[in-house]
């Protein structure tokens, strides 16, 4: 018995007449015919009750049927998984990273993937939260790294930082030494901030609302660079997390904001009941790996 015949005998099935089975395959006729007699040849019973508007399965073909739709399905899921395991090995991951994100600890999460999986090749796109967001969605990016603000039933996500903000100042600003600030006394700031793609710029909006103020937002930019360069001239102040703070030079002080305290959670998101190749799932799988079993999410 071979798989063509079983092809054929499930059309027969699904159509009901062998006129419309063999239109669906591509064949003719007599030729469909001959095949399903060579079947009930090779099994010894006929499958079929022929009447005048429809073939009707007899025991044989219901029991025939059964078995050979389960062939079928156990057949597609074998070719799928080998063609995403052929995938796996040219497959190229579409990562999506907002700009503030310590990029020392994503090239050291790739390199190490990368010593796994040689012929998977990466491309890279710094941009706000809510773009990452929008091209998950258009399926321009398998994944990406997102501030977290509220629920989304698009995706799925894994939650790795939870941290704080806090202000950032030169070393020269009036509030340096202080060890912490509440967030009502920035209401007369200056405030430098990403620009509207960015989620962290809704975060700080709506704390600073909260206590009790409209921020005073006298530039927006895509760039951390530019903001400290920005920050640095004493054009005005800004809102960073704390792992980015650590990578300050040493004429910033960075302050605990309080009443409220800003968090900032990064996640790892993607499109929910998409069908992931092998290798964007098996770099998910990994990834959760080594963020859970990490430190802090910029030290591998």
């Amino acid at each position: 018995m071979e798989f063509k015949q079983l092809e054929c005998f499930i059309e027969v099935t699904r159509t009901g007449n062998f006129t419309s089975a063999a239109q669906n395959l591509f064949i003719t006729q007599p030729a469909l015919s001959r095949i399903i007699k060579s079947l009930e040849d090779e099994l010894g019973t006929p499958l079929f009750i022929r009447t005048r508007k429809k073939m009707i399965e007899t025991d044989a073909g219901r029991i025939l049927k059964k078995h050979a739709l389960q062939i079928e399905k156990q057949l597609k899921l074998l070719n799928s998984e080998l063609d995403n395991m052929l995938m796996l090995k040219k497959k190229n991951v579409r990562i999506g990273l907002p700009t503030i994100t310590n990029s020392f600890f994503f090239s050291q999460l790739i390199a190490s993937f990368h010593q796994e999986y040689p012929e998977v090749t990466f491309q890279l796109e710094e941009d706000g939260s809510k773009r990452i967001e929008e091209k998950i969605v258009n399926d321009l990016l398998d994944f990406g790294v997102v501030v977290l603000s509220e629920e989304n039933d698009l995706f799925d996500r894994y939650m790795f930082v939870k941290e704080k903000l806090k202000l950032v100042v030169p070393s020269s600003h009036r509030l340096a030494e202080k060890q912490e600030v509440p967030l009502h006394e920035l209401k007369n700031e200056s405030f430098i901030m990403f620009n509207r793609e960015f989620e962290l710029r809704n975060l700080i909006i709506s704390a600073c609302r909260e206590a009790g103020f409209q921020p005073i937002i006298i530039s927006e930019t895509s760039q951390l660079e530019f903001i400290q360069e920005l920050v640095a001239n004493d054009i005005g102040i800004t809102l960073l997390p704390e792992s980015t703070c650590l990578e300050l030079k040493n004429d910033f002080k960075a302050i605990n904001v309080t009443n409220p305290a800003i968090e900032w959670n990064l996640a790892l998101i993607w499109k929910k009941d998409s069908n992931l190749s092998q290798v964007v799932d098996e770099f998910i799988r990994f990834a959760k790996i080594k963020l859970s079993t990490a430190n802090r999410y910029y030290d591998l």
